[in-house]
């Protein structure tokens, strides 16, 4: 890296910081992309998602009975727990949902066989060591806009019970808690605080949706918010209490 100019080193850097790539790897993708970072992020993971490693059915086999719970054919709670311990991820980091994602996980804090082969399989792991390598590549996920908007909406059905068709309140809050600390929306704590004082009931499926496209498309202080829009009621009536409240005054976010 010694021969770039400055300009490039300090994109070099950058890249790997938001993706957690190799040296090599960022060279490559900027390379690509004529030095465009934008560009380069979409060399990268257009390249990350096509990746077809060849995995060990053997390995996979043997990892899965690591986490296996002894007394049905799934892994559980506890083989999670053993997993991330393993990876030495919290439980609680957002980087699981991601891994939950990849498996197409129809349930939190469990996964069958299959979802664990195929989730596994897709990502080209089939050792502890590989799928520490890659979670830095998950982790980098969650700042690819469209593949955020995919985790958040796969959330809902992963965290709700199941056979309930809305999300306890007391889980929505804890997963956009999670979500949005990654997103980085102001509003998140009030928003929740709102739920608590004036909704206490679970979150259907087209609220959970609908706030993502308001916490993206709304700026913070209301400015561009249209009474006349197709918000759901939910959302307009948090407007009205961020007002009421004065969390909003004058056009401008307190």
């Amino acid at each position: 890296m010694h021969k770039l100019g400055r300009g490039h080193r300090d994109k070099v850097q950058q890249f790997m910081t938001i993706t957690g790539a190799s040296e090599k790897l960022a060279l490559q993708a900027l390379k690509a992309s004529d030095w465009h970072l934008e560009g380069a992020f979409d060399f990268f993971y257009g390249q990350q998602s096509h990746i077809k490693s060849y995995t060990n059915t053997t390995h996979l086999e043997e990892l899965y009975k690591r986490y296996k719970d002894p007394y049905t054919d799934m892994i559980l709670a506890d083989g999670i727990t053993l997993l991330c311990n393993d990876l030495q991820v919290d439980p609680q980091d957002i980087v699981m949902l991601v891994v939950s994602w990849h498996m197409k996980a129809s349930t939190m804090c469990e996964y069958s066989k299959e979802e664990f082969f195929t989730g596994l399989q897709a990502l080209g792991i089939d050792s502890l060591e590989k799928f520490r390598e890659r979670i830095p590549f998950m982790r980098s996920e969650l700042k690819d806009e469209q593949k955020f908007r995919e985790i958040y909406n796969f959330a809902f059905g992963w965290a709700k019970e199941k056979g309930q068709k809305s999300l306890a309140l007391d889980t929505a809050i804890g997963m956009w808690q999670l979500l949005f600390a990654e997103k980085q929306w102001p509003l998140v704590d009030h928003w929740c605080q709102f739920l608590q004082a004036r909704h206490n009931k679970a979150i259907s499926r087209d609220t959970w949706s609908q706030l993502l496209e308001f916490a993206r498309t709304v700026d913070p202080a209301l400015l561009n918010y249209d009474a006349e829009g197709a918000w759901p009621y939910l959302i307009d009536e948090f407007v009205e209490y961020l007002n009421e409240n004065g969390i909003i005054q004058n056009g401008q976010f307190k």
